[in-house]
């Protein structure tokens, strides 16, 4: 017998979240530490993710690392939102077209194309105090979306039900985030077997290099370190 709906639903986000770890652990061994200026502002995507909590990747965990899984994992619900609306929300699928034909119409989508490590990022360095920028990628984009018309205005009717259809929406992508997060479960001991083999070795090398460097904060060959402490 033929299994339901929901069981090829399950079985296609089964499938779909083994291919994300897969291809995310195919990407770890790439990683490195960051060199520049750690952000201040939290990764609005990643910042207490039940997605990262599934995959045991937890706050020790670098940034870089859990942003790659995150937003893998991420675009899967969305593609099945996506699918939900097409078929049961015509008036928020109608707004979305609309808007995606918008986008399009803009000269300049600096955030679009991105490898999943990037993807959701900010697209410009912290500013660094007393150095303003010349100008900026998000300032940029912002300008070409200047010149794109607004969309039509709604009547207070279609407000209402767009709402209604944009609660639905969410409730669905809740379901589904459950599921996926249900799924990632299973694939905790190899997740966390490949943080321990390509990130914390990494980590641990900067750890000794700093405790290095706070040790002996002189140069032993320089002579003049020496005077210096007299």
């Amino acid at each position: 017998m033929p299994g339901t709906s929901v069981d090829r639903v399950e079985r296609s986000l089964e499938t779909q979240v083994s291919q994300a770890v897969d291809a995310w652990l195919a990407w770890l061994p790439r990683w490195e530490p960051a060199t520049h200026r750690g952000r201040t502002a939290p990764c609005r995507r990643c910042f207490g993710s039940p997605v990262l909590s599934a995959a045991g990747l937890g706050a020790d965990v670098p940034h870089g690392v859990q942003h790659g899984l995150s937003t893998r994992i991420k675009t899967i619900v969305d593609r099945s939102v996506a699918e939900y609306t097409a078929l049961n929300l015509p008036m928020l699928q109608a707004e979305l077209d609309q808007q995606a034909a918008r986008n399009r119409a803009r000269s300049y989508r600096p955030g679009e194309g991105l490898d999943p490590e990037f993807e959701g990022l900010p697209l410009d360095p912290e500013p660094v105090p007393g150095a303003p920028f010349l100008f900026t990628i998000a300032g940029l984009a912002e300008e070409a979306d200047a010149h794109v018309p607004d969309l039509p205005p709604l009547t207070d009717e279609a407000k209402a039900a767009l709402r209604q259809e944009v609660g639905l929406a969410d409730d669905y992508a809740n379901m589904v985030g459950r599921e996926v997060c249900t799924i990632l479960l299973h694939h905790r001991l190899r997740i966390q077997a490949a943080v321990g083999e390509f990130v914390e070795p990494q980590i641990e090398a900067m750890l000794a290099d700093l405790t290095k460097s706070l040790d002996a904060p002189f140069d032993p060959h320089d002579p003049g370190d020496a005077d210096r402490l007299e």
